[in-house]
Formats: C-alpha cells, sequence, structure tokens
C-alpha cells in the first residue's frame, strides 16, 4: 500500500504509533508510507523525527524535574523518561500535562515494590517524593489562582477566612522541598536523610512560596482545604496534638502566630 492510499487519519495514528514506540515499526517498509527525497530515504527520514521526538520530551520532562534530574544524572533521568513515555505515551495536545503521571510510574514500576515498606531501597523513596514535589510546584504555576482579588488582611474575622485557590499541601518522607532550592540555586546536594516532611506552596503576584510546615500547620490548613473553616481547623489540631481547643486558638492568633504570618504570606482569601 502506498502514501496516497491510505487515509489520512490512519496515517496520523501510524505516525504517532512510529514516533512513540519506534521498534514496532522497524519492520515495516517504511518507504512505502513515507517518501523519500534524493538525498534521504522515507525511513532515515522518520529516523530523524523519532530521535527529535524523544530529544524534546526529554527536554521538557528535564525542564519539570530539575532537582529529579540532578539527583538521578541526566543520562539515567533520560533513560526513565524513555520508559516512561513507552508506558504512559502523551495524551494531550500540550507538553504541559507531560509529567502528570510520573511519580505514579515511578512508584509502580519499583523493582522492591514488592517487598515490605521496610525492606525498600530509600533513594527510591526519596526520587517518588522529589517527583510528586516537583510536579506540584509546576503545576501551581499556571493554576487558577487569587491575583488581581483582594486578599484576607488582619481585620478579616476567623469566620471569613478560606484558603486561597492556588495552595497546595504536601506531606513527604523526606525534606524534598529544601533539597529542591538547593538544586534550582546550582548547589549540588546530597541526598537528604529520611524525614518527615510538610509544606505549604502558594502563589501570589504570580510568585510561588514554599512553605515548611509542623505537623500541626499541615493538619491545620488540610482541614481548610476545599474551604473549610478555621473554627474546625482548631477543632482538627487539638485533636491531633490531644490538647484543648483553646490552647491551640491562643497560639494561631498570638502576635507572630500563624494567623499573621499566613495572611502576611497571601494564604486566606475572604469569604464571598
Amino acid at each position: 500500500m502506498t502514501v496516497d492510499a491510505v487515509p489520512l487519519d490512519q496515517l496520523q495514528r501510524w505516525m504517532q504509533g512510529a514516533l512513540v514506540f519506534p521498534a514496532q515499526v522497524a519492520g515495516e517498509r517504511i518507504d512505502t508510507l513515507l517518501r523519500s527525497s534524493p538525498g534521504l530515504s522515507g525511513a532515515a527520514g522518520l529516523a530523524i523525527y523519532q530521535r527529535g521526538y524523544f530529544l524534546r520530551i526529554a527536554a521538557c520532562m528535564r525542564e519539570q524535574f530539575p532537582a529529579l534530574c540532578h539527583a538521578l544524572g541526566e543520562a539515567l533521568f533520560d533513560d526513565f523518561v524513555a520508559d516512561y513515555i513507552h508506558v504512559n505515551p502523551p495524551e494531550s495536545y500540550t507538553l504541559y500535562d507531560l509529567g502528570r503521571r510520573f511519580a505514579g510510574y515511578l512508584d509502580a514500576s519499583r523493582p522492591d515494590r514488592d517487598l515490605a515498606p521496610a525492606a525498600r531501597e530509600s533513594w527510591i523513596d526519596f526520587m517518588i517524593d522529589l517527583a510528586r514535589f516537583e510536579r506540584q510546584v509546576f503545576t501551581l504555576f499556571d493554576a487558577p489562582g487569587h491575583e488581581g482579588k483582594a486578599f484576607a488582611d488582619e481585620t478579616t474575622p476567623d469566620d471569613a477566612l478560606r484558603l486561597q485557590p492556588c495552595c497546595a499541601l504536601g506531606g513527604y518522607r523526606f525534606p524534598v522541598a529544601a533539597y529542591y532550592h538547593a538544586v534550582r540555586q546550582k548547589q549540588a546536594p546530597p541526598q537528604p536523610d529520611a524525614a518527615p516532611h510538610f509544606v505549604a506552596m502558594v502563589r501570589t503576584d504570580y510568585v510561588t512560596r514554599t512553605v515548611p510546615l509542623k505537623a500541626a500547620e499541615h493538619c491545620f490548613l488540610a482541614a481548610m482545604a476545599d474551604g473549610g473553616r478555621v473554627d474546625a481547623a482548631i477543632d482538627a489540631v487539638a485533636h491531633h496534638l490531644a490538647i484543648a481547643a483553646e490552647a491551640v486558638r491562643e497560639t494561631w492568633a498570638a502576635p507572630q502566630g500563624a494567623r499573621a504570618r499566613w495572611i502576611s504570606w497571601g494564604f486566606f482569601i475572604p469569604a464571598a
């Protein structure tokens, strides 16, 4: 069959498969589907596109996961990306969505996944957590935010405080935020030791702030997610710490407490 006899939609699907799964078309008569030029056969031209496709994908993934690329080294990182896109080829017209399933892929494909958690390799746990963190940071760049609108201030009463829409929380097994920022500052940090790590990421004026949290602070903000109220968050922390709610409220409202700091950092908007 020649290229002129193939419907366009079928040829487009074949071309996509040839780019994403080059081994599957290695034995086909490519020159019957792709026209040759005087200096380049159809197969040779396809090979250029196949290499260029992967190089572009790898470059985009390195931009989305710079700290993970540093941790693994570029060659090994690119190997992981090659395996990833074979299992999870791009589904969207935009490369923005390219890394959405990467952390899940690393977790699902880890070689020690059948072992008990205590017997697994800690460096793999770190890589998965780092990928999760970097994906969240990346998505906040273009997520719907509150720019151009009023934020809460110190006069906003507690019952009117709501988390702003461009705010994300994370809990990790390693201090991935500190590692990420060290890499972004052109440092060469070693892999950190395991330690529970909580963080909030919030965007104001198109700048994303990463804020380390204590476990109780993470509990507080998690209770305020999806429209939760301050009173419910205080009760959640009191239950978490097994202390009276009034003690939590005093700490929350102290002059240098979380309320003042988080309002100044743009965590909250006033209820509509």
